[in-house]
């Protein structure tokens, strides 16, 4: 069963929601160690003190903010539930909004929240009430010592709370240098518009997968294995090239069609397979 985060409620107007903050999310990063290359001993990460350089052990360790260069000001798990105790173990809702009004670039993290038994008919009028008015419930909720934005957004039977970035925290576009809007020309346009409705399909996140990942397991597979796996070759490299946008973009278009073509020449050819496996007669 999975661990909750933290077990608190849902607040909006006077309804309380009693939940459970429950992961979304589960990367499937590749964890390496570091190793000694003489005799592949592991490295250990030692926490040692700069004052009297001694390896220092969790149960003496606190948190410390520097306000000036060598001065710190300590805090405590305790002091930080002091500040403010509800805080930590609630989702307030502050407003509601449409989805489209949110810049996908303040979304972050999704996590469940999971009904209480004695919380589930209000969880469920909450989330049929989002659906049927098409709104997201923007919230306060502190996780982990830090005060988070989030959105609160239907998700089939679940209620998702989605934490997002505050204004401050997202990075000014001005800082860069991106090409003024133009209107750009139209043969051009006509022809990535035409690229872009060929390579159109509805979404479906199953057909992708991390390929990176997969083919370095198979080296380290193959490698325990005393096996070598041949090296892949790398792409040519087209930095700097000068190129012809619409020639490019008409071969790109070309290129997507051919793609389009195959995929349906394959699909067709795998339905008589099919239908001649629905009619073969039962032994």
């Amino acid at each position: 069963m999975a661990h909750a985060i933290w077990s608190g409620a849902i607040n909006f107007g006077l309804v309380t929601i009693p939940v459970k903050l429950q992961t979304a999310i589960r990367t499937k990063d590749l964890r390496f160690n570091f190793l000694h290359k003489k005799d592949e001993g592991r490295i250990q990460n030692v926490r040692t003190c700069s004052v009297c350089e001694k390896e220092v052990p969790w149960d003496e360790i606190e948190r410390g903010y520097e306000f000036e260069k060598g001065q710190y000001v300590t805090l405590s798990d305790e002091d930080f539930k002091r500040v403010n105790p509800e805080a930590t173990q609630s989702v307030d809702i502050v407003q509601f909004v449409e989805l489209s009004e949110i810049n996908p670039m303040y979304f972050d993290r999704p996590y469940y929240l999971e009904p209480e038994k004695r919380g589930k008919h209000a969880y469920a009028l909450l989330r049929e009430a989002l659906v049927a008015e098409n709104k997201v419930g923007i919230a306060r909720v502190v996780i982990r010592s830090k005060e988070h934005l989030a959105a609160l957004k239907p998700n089939g039977d679940a209620l998702v709370l989605e934490l997002m970035h505050f204004a401050d925290e997202i990075v000014d576009q001005g800082t860069f240098e991106f090409p003024e809007r133009e209107k750009p020309a139209p043969n051009e346009m006509k022809v990535a518009k035409m690229l872009i409705d060929t390579m159109s399909e509805p979404f479906d996140v199953s057909k992708f997968r991390d390929k990176y990942r997969e083919e370095v397991m198979a080296m380290i597979e193959a490698r325990a294995a005393g096996k070598e796996v041949p090296q892949a070759k790398a792409k040519p490299a087209t930095h700097g090239k000068v190129v012809n946008l619409m020639d490019v973009l008409q071969r790109s278009l070309e290129q997507s069609k051919g793609r389009r073509t195959g995929r349906g020449a394959e699909a067709a050819e795998e339905k008589p397979r099919r239908t001649a496996r629905r009619k073969r007669p039962a032994a």
